[in-house]
């Protein structure tokens, strides 16, 4: 069974987080929303409601085996916290599968890994990323290494199932 932190606020897209999540406990692995706070209420941009279980703060990617990061504007929020940032760095350097849809590559940008990478998203970010060094790519789902990213609700299915694939 892996264990699959989920990194998120408020104001993330609903089903960029519900799919993969359910995906994940549906397999039989442990899905852990890790939040700025432990125990806060997050509403989503459609009104879903979820619960964080832990706090940034008091993890490290040693605890899990993959980081999914939902979009919606969830990660512009995150990549505000160092430790957030951090999170993300620690599972890129430990090459652990980072899966990012939408807007999730902001977070992607501020940690820093996706210099000379491929990677896809959500079309409004491409500059961002190509910003930040990234060969940006209009395709529903790109792994290039460790990281898997995907553009919007649209490409779930296939998100997903190559989520799963990386997820071991």
């Amino acid at each position: 069974m892996a264990r699959v932190a989920f990194l998120m606020d408020a104001m993330f897209e609903d089903q960029e987080f519900q799919d993969p999540y359910n995906s994940v406990r549906d397999a039989g692995h442990e899905a852990v929303i890790v939040g700025l706070s432990a125990d806060k209420q997050l509403t989503a941009l459609h009104g879903t409601e979820a619960k964080t279980d832990r706090a940034v703060e008091d993890v490290s990617a040693d605890e899990f085996d993959a980081v999914v990061i939902p979009g919606g504007y969830s990660p512009d929020r995150i990549r505000l916290s160092d430790d957030m940032v951090r999170l993300v760095r620690q599972a890129n350097d430990s090459n652990k599968p980072i899966a990012a849809i939408c807007h999730a590559g902001w977070m992607l940008a501020e940690a820093n890994v996706v210099r000379d990478r491929t990677v896809t998203s959500w079309p409004s970010i491409r500059t961002d990323l190509v910003n930040a060094g990234a060969r940006w790519v209009d395709q529903e789902t790109c792994v290039d290494g460790n990281l898997l990213t995907s553009r919007n609700p649209g490409d779930l299915p296939a998100f997903c199932a190559m989520l799963l694939s990386m997820v071991k």
